[in-house]
């Protein structure tokens, strides 16, 4: 009679074999979902490339690959709707705003980590309830200061201060920085008041140098954020002189349509310097997220 029973190594290697071919089919599934997601993502961002080496008529038709490259579209973008102001205006705009917004939110973030004060509790809670208020509500509020018909000092309509101030102080920012600074060990706060150091030189000397990646990262969202801003600026502005590149792109929508080789030529200059910051700053990005936010 042959003996059927598994020997205690023939069953190790059934149940290897068996946990390695579930094992298998399980990522090639997590595989085949990551490359959809990513087909997805790039996509939007292939096509405007594309479109914007394609000659009008070829967009009208709505070509997925240009016959032969317009690589002059570009060089017409950028003169045609006058970009070197724009983007100009736009450097301006978004330096300003991070310098603000980090003056602001180290200062709140240090507060809220590790100063003691009065319903210091409280106010945090009531910091972190503003995330919850969408953007687009507290639109009319803001305009009607900038018109002037809240604050005393009148119009700031086509100003510089008008595109910046409303956008100097971020609660998501105040947030992430005050839960890296609570990581920061309180034996480094001892020694430096052992040292007499006040609170001010303990955050220049210490805090901040160690605080880098989160500040890099608070910096990136912030660079992101009003690089992009479209819609304030249309609200606030009248006239070019202020106009930052997102309303320089609406210049391309003209009575007779739409110059879509422009727009797509035009949106590929206005999202280069994004990506080239989001490459240079990747690592820094990433362990910013890592480190910070998760933290009691």
């Amino acid at each position: 009679m042959l003996n059927t029973q598994k020997t205690e190594p023939q069953v190790k290697t059934a149940k290897a074999f068996k946990e390695a071919y579930e094992f298998k089919w399980f990522h090639l599934i997590i595989y085949f979902i990551l490359l959809v997601g990513a087909f997805m993502s790039i996509m939007p961002f292939f096509y405007m490339v594309s479109t914007s080496l394609m000659t009008l008529g070829e967009t009208i038709n709505r070509q997925f690959l240009p016959k032969i490259p317009q690589w002059q579209n570009y060089a017409e973008a950028w003169t045609e709707a006058a970009f070197s102001r724009y983007f100009l205006n736009t450097v301006i705009i978004t330096s300003l705003t991070i310098i603000g917004l980090l003056c602001t939110s180290i200062l709140a973030a240090y507060a809220f980590a590790n100063i003691q004060f009065p319903g210091r509790e409280s106010l945090f809670m009531i910091l972190l309830a503003t995330m919850m208020i969408p953007g687009t509500v507290t639109f009319i509020p803001n305009f009607l200061m900038i018109r002037g018909e809240i604050i005393p000092w009148g119009s700031w309509m086509n100003t510089l201060q008008a595109l910046t101030i409303p956008f100097i102080a971020k609660a998501f920012a105040i947030f992430l920085l005050r839960q890296f600074f609570k990581g920061i060990p309180k034996e480094l706060w001892d020694a430096a008041q052992i040292d007499g150091a006040g609170h001010l030189r303990f955050l220049m000397a210490v805090v901040i140098p160690m605080s880098r990646p989160v500040i890099l990262t608070v910096t990136l969202f912030t660079f992101v954020d009003a690089w992009n801003e479209f819609i304030w600026p249309l609200l606030v502005t009248t006239t070019s002189t202020w106009r930052p590149l997102g309303v320089g792109l609406w210049s391309f929508v003209t009575e007779a349509g739409p110059q879509t080789h422009w727009l797509m030529a035009g949106s590929v200059i206005v999202i280069l310097p994004v990506l080239l910051v989001y490459f240079i700053t990747q690592k820094y990005f990433t362990e910013g997220i890592a480190t910070s936010g998760l933290k009691g």
